[in-house]
């Protein structure tokens, strides 16, 4: 088959290239491109990519399967991935390009059949017998493919195992969408450069962030939709404890057990948030029809619960993803393919599961690693066209808020950290993230829910938390405030979202200073007084917006100013007052959503 033709036709899936960023090439991503020829021209036996969850890692690792195959430099495939869902999922995108991979190889059958190409196995499937795909590597010349390779640290069996079975390869192809981990061990076939502190990280040979793939339009923005409330619980002594969700002045202990009160599901801050992420999920099935929802749930039980209470929410059942069903993949793929609602799962966000209609979350769990929480965001960020956008909802608690305002960072696999780094908030070895994002961790969860007993819960609505800065003033449940961010269109650009928020925002403030004034005893006249704080952050945003509408035009800044006075009044920008400004900041508002 011609690599012209191999990503052609519409058969493909909504991972493929059919949905590269605006103005690339139309058969493979601009960044897929430049990462293919930086294969090819490297020509070394291992080769690291690191792309933002939902950048097209798959198509890019096939394409560089084919050609090695068309140019005969590889004979054999073997794909390693963390999951058995993951393993079906790479056979599947492989036969559309012409690859026969087998999902269903055992270690027992000691070889694959006849008619495949090579097989997809887990880390743990090559951990437990590393010889025997060591010698299927060395019996012909094989390209391996590590799907989240940051799996394979060599403290532990999995990457003892990788090493040992894959050694021989011709050649390794290393992808990874989370490339950290939360211990120090180096992971097998990365290369590793000290740092200006001494500190060794990994090296990318091809870097794709979160960042670069929203410019491209490849991913969606991600707004975080955070609700505090207060909680009431009775800790192990019989003491009673009350505190408010993600208050700052409290120990982390308390918060823990204030965010397990509002997780439980007898109380009434999970119901609340599960009932505002649908009218979310409402509002955005107004543009994306067949959008849908993923809660990600701590245990079984709380699963089953979460989903009653969305059944009673919606009238619809939803999907209920166990770590122990059998049938977990089926339910997974099923659900991909359809319409319905809502999907509840415990934890099963492993990297790689693609569910591209999933649009709205709700982070109702107590793990908090960095890796976990990426993973999590992952399973919302596939765009399938322009101007999608993504919600998750979650708990307003300190360490969320920051690592939803870190989403853009670039993390590198740090090695020659501190001995004290065990002792870090949210340290855990790779095994045990792994166990805790696929199966259900029943003797932590019982003890842990024993130190506690949750007595009471509500619901606020406390901030929204996008691009790196926090907006509205918080509000009760079904207030303006907290509608004026739900019903937020669910079809714009990231630009878009970022203008609509500081809109909203504005109008909260004003809004809430006129109750204020309105509530006050009448002032004793006075002479106005120009705010140049306020002039200052007004104009500061007419810039930014001024340049992002000029980005998207191509209209100098210049001119865009200029059209804005035209059509507004006033006087230049140095001289003109806060309602001549917001009338401005309107106007741009109205031509980013499509208003003359």
């Amino acid at each position: 088959m011609s690599p012209d033709t191999l990503f052609g036709g519409p058969a493909l899936p909504p991972a493929y290239p059919e949905r590269a960023a605006w103005g690339t090439a139309p058969k493979l991503r601009q960044w897929q491109a430049e990462a293919l020829e930086k294969f090819f021209a490297a020509d070394a036996d291992d080769f690291l990519a690191v792309a933002t969850p939902g950048a097209g890692k798959t198509t890019f690792a096939l394409r560089v399967a084919t050609e090695l195959v068309d140019r005969g430099i590889v004979k054999r495939i073997t794909v390693v991935a963390p999951t058995d869902h993951l393993k079906r999922q790479w056979a599947d995108a492989a036969a559309k390009v012409g690859l026969a991979l087998d999902p269903n190889f055992k270690n027992a059958d000691g070889r694959h059949g006849d008619g495949f190409i090579g097989v997809a196995v887990t880390y743990a499937q090559v951990a437990s017998k590393p010889m025997l795909h060591r010698a299927k590597t060395e019996a012909a010349r094989t390209l391996v493919i590590l799907d989240e390779i940051h799996h394979g640290g060599d403290a532990l069996s999995w990457g003892d195992g990788i090493r040992e079975a894959f050694e021989p390869a011709v050649k390794r192809l290393s992808l990874t969408g989370t490339p950290f981990r939360s211990d120090t061990a180096a992971i097998p076939f990365v290369e590793y450069e000290k740092d200006r502190d001494g500190i060794r990280r990994s090296k990318a040979d091809y870097t794709y962030g979160y960042g670069q793939a929203l410019k491209d339009h490849v991913v969606r923005p991600v707004m975080f939709m955070a609700y505090s409330g207060t909680m009431r619980w009775r800790t192990s002594a019989g003491d009673e404890m009350a505190a408010s969700l993600g208050e700052a002045a409290v120990t982390k202990d308390i918060t823990a057990q204030a965010w397990r009160t509002a997780l439980n599901p007898t109380g009434e801050w999970i119901p609340s948030v599960l009932a505002a992420a649908d009218r979310r999920l409402s509002e955005v099935r107004r543009a994306v029809p067949d959008a849908g929802g993923l809660v990600i749930a701590t245990d079984h039980d709380d699963a089953r619960a979460y989903a009653g209470q969305l059944k009673k929410i919606t009238g619809e059942s939803p999907t209920v993803i166990l770590s122990d069903d059998a049938k977990a993949s089926d339910k997974i793929d099923e659900f991909s393919a359809g319409d319905k609602r809502w999907m509840v799962a415990v934890r099963m966000v492993s990297e790689g599961v693609d569910v591209p209609r999933l649009a709205v979350g709700v982070y109702a769990t107590s793990t908090a690693t960095p890796l976990f929480f990426a993973q999590a965001v992952g399973r919302f960020v596939r765009a399938r066209k322009r101007g999608e956008t993504a919600s998750v909802f979650l708990p307003s608690v300190p360490n969320l808020m920051a690592l939803a305002n870190q989403l853009e960072l670039e993390r590198d696999h740090a090695l020659d950290r501190p001995e004290n780094h065990l002792e870090e908030e949210g340290f855990a070895l790779e095994d045990s993230l792994m166990e805790a994002a696929n199966r259900e961790e029943k003797a932590s969860d019982s003890l842990t829910k024993q130190k506690f007993e949750a007595l009471e819960s509500q619901a606020s609505f406390d901030r929204v938390l996008f691009d790196g800065g926090e907006f509205g003033t918080g509000g009760e449940l079904g207030s303006e405030e907290e509608q004026d961010f739900l019903g937020i269109p669910g079809l714009l650009d990231a630009d878009q979202v970022g203008m609509l928020l500081r809109q909203r925002q504005h109008e909260q403030q004003s809004r809430r200073g006129r109750k204020a004034a309105a509530a006050a005893p009448e002032p004793e006249p006075a002479p106005a007084v120009m705010d140049h704080r306020q002039l200052t952050e007004l104009r500061g945003q007419l810039a930014k917006n001024v340049s992002a509408w000029s980005a998207r035009s191509g209209m100098p800044h210049g001119m865009v100013h200029s059209e804005l006075r035209r059509i507004c009044g006033g006087p230049p920008v140095a001289q003109a007052n806060e309602e001549q400004l917001n009338q401005r900041l309107k106007k741009l508002q109205d031509w980013f959503i499509g208003r003359k």
